[in-house]
């Protein structure tokens, strides 16, 4: 076994990658205070070509040197929008028939291994501030809750991370059941 090289990796230009089909989802970054993080999850947006990563609140945005070093030009490739009012943008997305799934610990809220996409649906994935988590406001407006299990004894996860996992679990399900 050896390492491939980036050429042998074959990733998309991205010129490619603009006019490559987007899979049916979008991450909604509302008040994330580090810059690293935002930058984390453009390369995860990337990665798992997400149709649009949008910066709501006080989420830094490009150019920014912080968001550039880590994104390593992700924010070139992926298409974002920043909107200063979240609700907002919740709501607009909904009318256009978006399934709105905040990511929190929220009582009722629905186990990620327990979520089961549904066929032919978009969904926007919200993603709060990495003290205070996803709004009250956004959590209730939100069409569900999905919580990541956690076993040990720290209460959260790094919004990248969380990012990562959310995206990967959702293109599981949605790959291997269309």
């Amino acid at each position: 076994m050896r390492k491939l090289s980036l050429d042998e990796l074959n990733r998309l230009s991205v010129v490619d990658f603009k006019e490559a089909e987007k899979f049916p989802y979008c991450l909604i970054l509302d008040d994330i205070r580090s810059l690293n993080n935002v930058g984390s999850v453009f390369r995860t947006a990337d990665a798992f070509r997400a149709s649009a990563l949008y910066l709501c609140g006080i989420t830094g945005q490009p150019p920014h040197r912080d968001i550039t070093k880590t994104a390593l030009g992700a924010t070139e490739s992926v298409t974002w929008k920043y909107a200063a009012d979240v609700t907002a943008l919740i709501q607009q997305l909904q009318a256009e028939g978006w399934i709105v799934a905040a990511i929190e610990q929220a009582e009722g809220s629905t186990s990620l291994a327990d979520f089961k996409p549904q066929p032919n649906k978009q969904y926007a994935f919200v993603f709060g501030n990495e003290v205070t988590g996803v709004r009250d406001e956004v959590v209730q407006l939100a069409d569900l809750v999905l919580e990541i299990p956690q076993f040990g004894t720290k209460h959260s996860l790094n919004i990248a991370v969380t990012a990562g996992i959310v995206c990967w679990d959702f293109l599981q399900k949605k790959i291997t059941k269309t």
